[in-house]
């Protein structure tokens, strides 16, 4: 379970930025490409956060679409999986988005 890990990070990043103010929302970007899974990352969030500037914070998830670019008809294309062909049929596609997670905005109180 990658994600306790990547909750740990996040959350260590932001207490480490914002000091002893307390962290009422945080909200990431995670794409859908990312190979984490939103459910996941919500229960680890909550294990991570205690016990730190965090704790009773919520956590907003923005999924972001799997985007490609199809290297045989130049087709802009959206992404589910990274096994997902292009209208033409082909699968060399570029993926060009859905890969992030990100900590977009930190509110505190």
């Amino acid at each position: 379970m990658h994600e306790l890990a990547l909750m740990g990070r996040v959350v260590a990043a932001v207490e480490s930025r914002v000091g002893p103010a307390r962290v009422a929302r945080v909200r990431i970007q995670i794409g859908k490409l990312a190979g984490v899974l939103p459910e996941t990352v919500q229960f680890c969030f909550a294990i991570c956060k205690r016990g730190t500037a965090l704790e009773g914070a919520e956590l907003e998830i923005d999924e972001v679409r799997g985007r490609g670019h199809c290297r045989r008809c130049g087709a802009d294309v959206t992404m589910e999986t990274f096994v997902d062909p292009c209208p033409c049929g082909s699968l060399e596609i570029d993926v060009v988005g859905g890969k992030e997670l990100r900590i977009e905005t930190v509110e505190v109180q």
